[in-house]
């Protein structure tokens, strides 16, 4: 297999841990949030610098919700706090910001802020950083079936015409063009599970987990993860050549 057989145009990271690393020094969970949030453009700038066409950062699911109260308030904030101290950053290198969720559920401030990101960005070129914030992959999976099935109801479409294809435009990764399925999963913490996160997408992407608690997942780690992807066969279901 060649090396652009392998090509990571779209990698995708569970940031799990957060809590975890804050409980492990002594500090309250925010903290942890804070040192995640700080790291997101570490990794960015290590991920623009590899290449990658598409980073999507699992930031905040529809289940979150459940938290306590003042943890979920604070997570609403980490955006009004991330692009205030780092869109300079992102503008000087190029990247193009994306949000992908259930958007007019979030708060006010939360909301002016990342269609201020969307909108200040939507020029650039270079890489797109995706949050999936107020995102759950079931719920999105419903809301492109109930879209499709509102087209059947208004005889605009027959059920027989419905392909894979179809159903992956629309679905929140489909202005993504070619690279909307990621080429490769990273989830950190040492929790080995998807969490409701890119479920249709990630049919055949390759999975990865880091034993590191997302503030210390660095670019080096990052750099190890994309090498093993690399070198790995991904046939796609299909029989590899080798192998018969």
């Amino acid at each position: 297999m060649s090396k652009t057989d392998n090509e990571l145009n779209h990698l995708a990271i569970i940031m799990d841990g957060n809590g975890r690393w804050a409980k492990k020094r002594h500090k309250p969970r925010f903290v942890g949030h804070r040192e995640g949030m700080d790291n997101v453009e570490r990794i960015t700038l290590a991920a623009d610098k590899l290449g990658i066409k598409v980073l999507t950062l699992y930031a905040f699911s529809t289940e979150n919700w459940a938290r306590p109260k003042e943890e979920v308030a604070y997570l609403m904030n980490l955006p009004v706090r991330f692009f205030d101290k780092y869109m300079p950053t992102l503008m000087e290198n190029n990247v193009k910001v994306n949000i992908m969720g259930y958007l007019d559920e979030l708060p006010e401030k939360t909301y002016q802020i990342v269609q201020r990101a969307m909108s200040e960005t939507a020029n650039n070129t270079g890489l797109i950083l995706n949050f999936a914030f107020n995102y759950g992959s079931r719920r999105e999976i419903t809301t492109a079936m109930q879209e499709l099935g509102g087209m059947i109801e208004a005889g605009a479409l027959k059920s027989e015409d419905i392909t894979e294809k179809m159903i992956s435009q629309y679905l929140m990764t489909k202005n993504f063009g070619k690279y909307q399925d990621p080429d490769l999963l990273i989830r950190t913490s040492g929790e080995q599970r998807i969490s409701n996160f890119l479920l249709w997408q990630l049919a055949y992407s390759e999975l990865a987990f880091s034993d590191k608690n997302w503030p210390d997942f660095d670019e080096d780690d990052l750099r190890k993860f994309v090498d093993d992807y690399k070198h790995r066969n991904r046939r796609f279901g299909k029989v590899d050549e080798s192998d018969s």
